[in-house]
């Protein structure tokens, strides 16, 4: 089968998109700052402990999580808020089947829905370090947005100076919203 140079073309281009997006997603998520103190917020509790995915509201300490925010939307879809620093993944039920904290990127996308547009399994960043599970979902002003974790499970504090658009969370947590959020699930980005 004959293969046109504009298909060759487009083939390329789209491989470079894709390895931009992966190459971007890590230099966001490898440069995210650790979560700094909340001192006038309540403690909330971290992931459902190991073996325990999708019990809803439990963390690792057994203690009841923060509920979904309100105004996040209906139905199936990842909800992101700006200000607790925390994912939910809400199932089509209405209720959190997990959520965590994350460390937030230098470059924030708006409050709004999106939906999730590329996912890269693994891919290693200039510094090589390999992250993983990958989910885009947005971009501001040419930085790519979107949640990762990193193999070696490291959260380097972000350089201010760089504008950096990676959510990272832990491996687990990462590989739990990698199994959530198929191309085109519902994220939802809250203040």
């Amino acid at each position: 089968m004959a293969v046109s140079s504009s298909g060759k073309v487009v083939a390329g281009l789209t491989a470079a998109a894709l390895a931009a997006v992966g190459f971007l997603a890590y230099q966001a998520s490898a440069t995210a700052p650790d979560r700094p103190a909340q001192k006038d917020r309540p403690s909330a509790s971290a992931s459902p402990a190991p073996g325990k995915p999708g019990k809803p509201g439990a963390g690792d300490d057994g203690k009841r999580t923060q509920a979904v925010p309100p105004r996040s939307g209906s139905g199936e879809r990842v909800v992101y808020s700006l200000g607790d620093r925390r994912v939910w993944l809400v199932g089509k039920d209405e209720r959190p089947t997990r959520t965590y904290e994350v460390s937030p990127s230098t470059v924030s996308p708006p409050p709004g829905e999106y939906a999730v547009t590329s996912r890269t399994e693994n891919i290693t960043g200039s510094d090589g370090v390999p992250i993983e599970h990958s989910v885009v979902f947005t971009s501001v002003d040419g930085v790519v947005i979107g949640f990762s974790a990193a193999v070696d499970g490291s959260t380097p504090a972000a350089d201010p100076e760089q504008r950096t658009g990676g959510i990272r969370a832990s491996r687990e947590d990462g590989a739990a919203l990698w199994e959530f959020a198929e191309a085109g699930t519902k994220i939802v980005v809250v203040d």
